[in-house]
Order: C-alpha cells, then sequence, then structure tokens
C-alpha cells in the first residue's frame, strides 16, 4: 500500500501503458482518475476496478478539458498528489519530410503540449499544498531515435528535456518530477511505430532490445509506483529507461 491516501490522475489511462500504472496504482492504495480521449473505454475500466477509481473523457490537447479533468479530479477527491501524462501518439513511419503538417501538429498537440496544459492548470494546485510527485512518460524515441519517426522522436526529446526543466524549478516548492523511457510496447501504438505488425516486424524491433522483449504494462505500472510514491521523495529530474537494455 505505498500510495495509500494519494490521489492520482493518469492521462491515457485507459489502454496500454496507461493501464498498467492505473492497476498498480489502485492495487498500491491510490484513488484514481482515469482520463482518456476514449471516454467509453475510461468508463468500463474504472467501473471493472472500483475501489474509488473514477473516469474522465478528455482531449489533452485541449486547455478547457483539461481544466475541467482538474475540477473534476478535485470535486471527486479533494485533491492531486501524482500526476502522470501519459497521453501520446504518434505519425506512421516515414521520411520526414512526407509527415503531413496536420499530424506533427497533433503529434506535439498530444505529446508536448498536453504537459503545458496539465502544468498550467494542475501544477498550481501542487504548489499551494507544497507537495506533489508528476511523471512524465516519454520514450527511448527522445534518448536514441528510431529512423523514419522523426517527429514522435522530437516530441518525446521535448518530454525529456521538459522534465528536468519542470523538476529543477519546482524542486524547492516540493513538487517532484521524473519521466519514463519505455521501449516500444504490447499497446495501441506498436503497429503504428511498426509500420505494419508482422512477426518479421517485430523480430526486427525485438532484435534492437538486449532483453528480447518488448516494455509491458506491469513494466511500467511497477516503475512508475516508485517514482510517484514516497520512496522516491530524494528523486527528481531522473528520466528512467524501462527498456530492457536497448539505449545501453
Amino acid at each position: 500500500m505505498r500510495l495509500e491516501g494519494k490521489t492520482a490522475i493518469v492521462t491515457g489511462g485507459a489502454s496500454g501503458f496507461g493501464a498498467g500504472i492505473v492497476r498498480k496504482f489502485v492495487a498500491e492504495g491510490a484513488r484514481v482518475m482515469i482520463a482518456d480521449i476514449n471516454g467509453e473505454a475510461a468508463g468500463k475500466m474504472a467501473a471493472e476496478i472500483g475501489g474509488g477509481t473514477q473516469s474522465c473523457q478528455v482531449d489533452m490537447a485541449k486547455s478547457d478539458q483539461v481544466k475541467a479533468l482538474r475540477d473534476a479530479t478535485l470535486e471527486a477527491f479533494g485533491q492531486i498528489d501524482i500526476l502522470v501524462n501519459n497521453a501520446g501518439i504518434t505519425h506512421l513511419p516515414m521520411p520526414m519530410e512526407d509527415v503531413s503538417e496536420e499530424e506533427f501538429d497533433r503529434v506535439f498537440a498530444v505529446n508536448a503540449k498536453s504537459v503545458f496544459l496539465t502544468a498550467k492548470h494542475i501544477i498550481p494546485h501542487m504548489k499551494t499544498r507544497g507537495t506533489g510527485a508528476v511523471l512524465n512518460v516519454a520514450s527511448t524515441a527522445g534518448v536514441s531515435p528510431r529512423p523514419k519517426l522523426n517527429w514522435y522522436n522530437a516530441s518525446k526529446g521535448w518530454v525529456i528535456t521538459a522534465t528536468r526543466a519542470m523538476a529543477v524549478e519546482l524542486a524547492p516548492l516540493g513538487v517532484r518530477v521524473n519521466a519514463l523511457n519505455p521501449v516500444a510496447g504490447e499497446t495501441p501504438l506498436l503497429k503504428s511505430f511498426m509500420g505494419e505488425d508482422t512477426p518479421e516486424m517485430r523480430a526486427k524491433f525485438l532484435a534492437t532490445i538486449p532483453m528480447g522483449r518488448f516494455s509491458t504494462p506491469e513494466d511500467l505500472g511497477n516503475a512508475a509506483c516508485f517514482l510517484c510514491s514516497d520512496e522516491a521523495s530524494m528523486v527528481t529530474g531522473v528520466c528512467m529507461e524501462v527498456d530492457g537494455g536497448r539505449c545501453i
């Protein structure tokens, strides 16, 4: 029960890595607001898990909707102790100049602007309370970029730099900020990363991971639990690879 008494928001929490983080947090005693653009999936997951879990449909690239998420969480739980910025998308693998302007804008709106919007609307609550833990889900793509995912790589590099900058600014105010860098995993984005989901393409991806497997939602949940718990009270500005050795 390492998160007993804590309240968390997990964005993109209805599937993939986000769902793994939600399940781990609830198992460790937290009350969780599952925020997802797929409101139906978020609602079903909240009903399945129970334990005081609630859901909110939100487009994390829209300022008014992020503000509404904050208000709904405070109304439901009274406080926000943990914020996990997990919502993310990618473009399909292609030469950098072939990505459309619309795709570029959407990738940066969801992967980068969403972190800005939660900082704008949720961080002030943590600063007022003098405590809080923020976890941004970046990617090994921001450390060791994959060819033909150029603007996705860049967006995750942005998240890594933003994490460190946020950590430095918020440390004196009692708010910690860390990040996780997963390698590709069994999530809805896997097919988009690969371009096509075939045994050959999976084998090619796995060949770049020394441990020989993808990151799992459970892997991310376990790492997130530590970084967001009081056990990590001296840890801030860390961007932790959960990647089976890919970035070595």
